[in-house]
């Protein structure tokens, strides 16, 4: 061979080694990109997704599932406890703690508390059984609160009644 023949087989050589290093380096680039610009055939996580599957993903990625859970009772309270005691009794609040795991019920009469604090055995197991079990540990029933304090003319500053009058 010659000395043209030589150069010719080394320059080959050498473009096929720049050929070489150049795919490696651009199937690295793919791989860290997530596999080039088009998705292609089969599904990846750069598709589109439906509303509800990205926000129960979300809710189980982040541990909100029991919040979530309480969180639909809330909305369908009538449908749990009846449309009668519904209209008078009204989730307030669900303590997450584990200790406590408490929802709290407010009630606009006596009575109607009266009767939710007799059902609440039987409403924590429906619950329960609705949510998982452990989910709701107590319900703590909260009853109409007195009279607010009215201040007016006819009322001394800092008086609180006829008891204050004997010392």
């Amino acid at each position: 061979m010659s000395g043209v023949d030589l150069a010719r087989v080394a320059l080959r050589a050498a473009k096929e080694q720049a050929r070489a290093r150049g795919a490696a380096a651009q199937q690295k680039k793919q791989a860290r990109r997530g596999g080039g610009l088009r998705s292609g055939a089969r599904s990846d996580g750069r598709d589109p997704q439906m509303l509800g599957s990205a926000i129960s993903r979300l809710i189980t990625e982040r541990g909100w599932e029991t919040p979530a859970a309480v969180g639909g009772v809330m909305g369908r309270w009538p449908q749990i406890v009846g449309d009668d005691l519904a209209k008078h009794c009204v989730p307030l609040r669900y303590d997450d703690d584990p200790a406590a795991r408490v929802l709290t019920v407010s009630c606009d009469s006596t009575a109607w508390a009266t009767q939710l604090r007799l059902l609440a055995p039987q409403l924590v197991a429906r619950l329960n059984a609705d949510l998982g079990q452990g989910t709701v540990r107590m319900i703590k029933v909260v009853g109409p609160g007195g009279p607010e304090r009215r201040y007016g003319p006819l009322r001394a500053p800092g008086s609180k009644g006829p008891g204050d009058t004997y010392g």
